[in-house]
């Protein structure tokens, strides 16, 4: 270590100094003292290793003790915000994985203070006076909405594929077409969950074409299910077949093997009704036969994070009954966000209307014109040289792996780079408290009105704003 070097050392503040100023008795009566002691290591690191780099010299304030205090004083703020953050999504994805897939409806939000701030019959049958099921809270809607003999609930997707597998082929053999092996996010793909249930899978036709002979040439004695998997994250165009739901049905019947059906995202609502490229019901594949059906709640849906198992009463008890579940079963305030979100299922229209994952697919271009041009009113005459402003038309996305061919018609605010580039500008947003998140295309920085909510506009319009006033 140098000589100057150490008389740098020398200068930095000592806790005890730092204590004792004013911004940091004010901190202190604001926060938990071990927390203002953490900060101050943290900033004190900070400069040792500065020191150590060069990066301080004796012309540097940083060492005067104001300045230390203040640096402190912002690292409390820094590490005692939470880091679970609201945000608004402006990238026209609407069930967007980063940002936390779909937005809950109003009525299930309302329920979450009484449940989550008191007790409950979670699991406890009130009309028995003893321990009864967390399931029946869900599984009596789902059976209604979809006429499956019976219903559970599990954490996620993933897990509901697991969880079926391992009940129903544990060291047997499971029959699925090599073109829907698919990825299901996060690099969690069928092959590897059908591994981790102790499954052993049997690939049959090609990438693009598979035929009823397929399965059945392979079903032997060891073959404990058949497998369909909906490749709702991709599609495969051109020269392509593959075997319909009510044929893999027959075929099971006449072995008498099960067949289960992954749906992915999952879906109450025909979309091709409203102009939206379908996606298979889950009350269709009920309809046709399947004796498994596996599928995300958060998805489509619109509701919290979990997946969904229907199918033969026979076939969903032994699942409860694997050890397994008590690991992947969901809490209270999911199971009463689930519930509360299938409960407005009974009236589609009402579905439509209050489950904002709905609502933002289908909301149509005349309004998000209105919408677009309600943002744009708010932000005002923006005079500054770092971009302009201007609304385009473009595309909004559904999301999580569900619709890959749809672009919804969408009408976006555009940011144009011209003393500022569009990354500074992104990165500013992204900074903005609450953060704006966008999307940059063509080097221009561009808010997609449909996922934004419309008491957001106010806030994105102040956002916007305060980038045209700084200098980046």
């Amino acid at each position: 270590m140098t000589n100057k070097n150490k008389l740098l050392f020398a200068k930095i503040p000592s806790v005890d100094r730092l204590l004792m100023t004013q911004v940091l008795e004010e901190v202190l009566a604001s926060y938990p003292r071990p927390l203002a002691l953490t900060a101050i290591n943290q900033v004190l690191d900070g400069l040792r290793e500065k020191i150590k780099r060069g990066e301080i010299t004796e012309e540097e304030p940083e060492l005067i003790i104001e300045s230390v205090s203040n640096q402190v004083a912002k690292e409390v703020e820094l590490i005692s915000a939470p880091s679970l953050r609201p945000l608004i999504n402006a990238t026209g994805i609407v069930v967007h994985t980063n940002l936390g897939r779909s937005i809950l409806a109003e009525k299930a939000l309302e329920k979450f203070r009484p449940i989550g701030g008191g007790y409950s019959n979670l699991e406890y049958n009130l009309d028995q006076g003893k321990r009864g099921s967390r399931y029946t809270h869900v599984e009596g809607i789902l059976k209604e909405l979809t006429s499956a003999e019976a219903a559970m609930v599990v954490n996620n997707n993933a897990a509901a594929v697991l969880i079926s597998l391992e009940t129903l082929a544990k060291g047997r053999e499971v029959v699925v077409s090599r073109g829907q092996l698919v990825e299901i996010g996060g690099s969690f793909r069928i092959p590897a969950v059908m591994s981790k249930s102790g499954a052993k899978m049997v690939e049959v036709g090609t990438t693009n074409k598979t035929h009823l002979w397929d399965y059945e040439e392979v079903i032997g004695p060891d073959t404990a299910l058949l497998l369909k998997v909906h490749t709702s994250n991709y599609q495969i165009v051109g020269f392509t077949e593959e075997v319909p739901l009510t044929e893999l049905v027959k075929l099971g019947r006449r072995y008498g093997i099960p067949v289960m059906e992954d749906l992915g995202s999952g879906c109450f609502v025909d979309f091709s009704k409203y102009g939206v490229l379908k996606e298979p019901p889950v009350q269709e594949a009920i309809a046709q036969g399947a004796d498994l059906v596996t599928f995300s709640g958060d998805k489509l849906l619109g509701g919290p994070q979990n997946g969904i198992i229907l199918g033969r009463k026979d076939i969903i008890e032994a699942i409860k009954k694997n050890p397994l579940n008590r690991a992947l079963r969901i809490d209270k305030l999911t199971l009463l966000a689930l519930e509360e979100t299938l409960r407005l299922y009974r009236d589609e229209s009402v579905a439509i209307k209050e489950i904002p994952t709905l609502r933002m697919i289908l909301q149509p271009y005349r309004s998000l014109n209105k919408k677009a041009e309600r943002l744009l009113k708010l932000i005002g005459v923006v005079t500054t040289k770092n971009f302009s402003v201007e609304l385009i038309d473009g595309n909004s996305r559904p999301g999580g792996g569900a619709l890959p061919l749809s672009e919804l018609p969408s009408r976006l605010l555009c940011l144009v780079p011209q003393k500022t580039s569009s990354k500074s500008m992104e990165r500013w947003l992204r900074a903005n408290d609450p953060p704006v998140i966008t999307r940059v295309e063509n080097d221009r920085v561009l808010l997609d009105v449909r996922t934004i909510q419309e008491r957001e506009l106010k806030t994105v319009a102040e956002a916007v704003k305060g980038l045209a006033e700084i200098i980046i």
